[in-house]
C-alpha cells in the first residue's frame, strides 16, 4: 500500500472514531428501503473527473444492504503530459490510445453508525465486484507534414517524431469506432459518508480503493511501460434519492 493510501484511510479512521459515539445518540429513525444515486468520480488513474456513477441499492436486514451499479471511467497512463501548441490547443504526447472503462457491479454495504434525520452523518463500508468492459480507442493527433500540409491520424512514435509538428489533438470522440475490446474484472472496497439532511434525498460521498484488470496489456503509450492491472484510490461524490 503507498504512503498516499495508508494516510486516506488513516484520516478515515480517525473521522469515525470522531464521530461515533455522536451518531450512537443522535441515531433516529431513518430507515430506507431503496436508494437511487448518481455520481462523478475523482481517482488517481483519472484526470480532472475520472468518471460517471449510477447505483441503486436494496435493503436486505436492517443495516445491511446490496446494491447494483455502473461506472464508466477514463483510464489513463501516469505518465501522460500535457503539452500547449503554437495555436493554444493541448494534446498528450506520447499517447497512442484511449482506455474507457464500462464497469457493472455488484456489492454489498453494512451500515456502522446510523444518522437522525436532518443530523449527523451516516457511515457504512461497502464492498463490490463486476465484470470490465475495456474500450482501447486510438488518440488521433493533427501533425504538420510540411508547412502547407496536416494530417490527422492516430499517434505513432515512429512517425510523428516531432513534438513541435503537432498542432493539437483529433476531434472529439475521433477513432472511437475503431475502438477495440478488452475484457476484465473489477473489485473495489469503500467508506461510504452521507449527509444528506432529509430522509428522501441524500448527498454522499465514497472514499475506497479501486482493482480492474484486463485480459491484456493496454498500450495506452508505446514508449512508457503499459499495464494490464490497475489500482487506484478514488473518491466519488453521489447526490440521490430514498424510500
Amino acid at each position: 500500500m503507498t504512503k498516499g493510501l495508508k494516510y486516506l484511510f488513516t484520516g478515515i479512521l480517525a473521522l469515525i472514531s470522531l464521530v461515533s459515539q455522536a451518531q450512537r445518540e443522535g441515531a433516529g429513525n431513518y430507515d430506507y428501503e431503496r436508494e437511487l444515486f448518481f455520481g462523478i468520480n475523482k481517482n488517481t488513474n483519472g484526470g480532472l473527473i475520472g468518471g460517471l456513477s449510477i447505483k441503486a441499492g436494496f435493503q436486505i436486514e436492517e443495516d445491511k444492504y446490496q446494491f447494483f451499479g455502473l461506472d464508466l471511467a477514463n483510464i489513463k497512463n501516469p505518465k501522460e503530459v500535457r503539452y500547449n501548441t503554437v495555436l493554444g490547443n493541448s494534446y498528450i504526447f506520447g499517447k497512442s490510445n484511449y482506455l474507457y472503462s464500462i464497469r457493472p457491479y455488484y456489492g454489498r454495504e453494512i451500515v456502522f453508525f446510523k444518522k437522525a434525520p436532518q443530523q449527523g452523518v451516516q457511515i457504512s463500508a461497502l464492498a463490490a465486484v463486476g465484470p470490465s468492459i475495456g474500450l482501447i480507442a486510438p488518440y488521433y493527433v493533427e501533425y504538420a507534414v510540411n508547412r502547407l500540409e496536416t494530417v490527422r491520424e492516430q499517434y505513432n512514435p515512429e512517425v510523428h517524431q516531432s513534438r513541435f509538428n503537432i498542432l493539437g489533438p483529433g476531434r472529439i470522440f475521433e477513432g472511437l469506432s475503431q475502438s477495440e475490446l478488452a475484457i476484465g474484472a473489477n473489485a473495489k472496497a469503500a467508506l461510504f459518508f452521507e449527509f444528506g439532511t432529509f430522509k428522501s434525498s441524500a448527498i454522499g460521498l465514497e472514499l475506497g480503493y479501486q482493482l480492474e484488470g484486463f485480459n491484456k496489456e493496454i498500450e495506452l503509450m508505446p514508449t512508457t511501460e503499459n499495464r494490464q492491472i490497475f489500482q487506484s484510490a478514488y473518491f466519488t461524490l453521489y447526490y440521490g434519492y430514498r424510500k
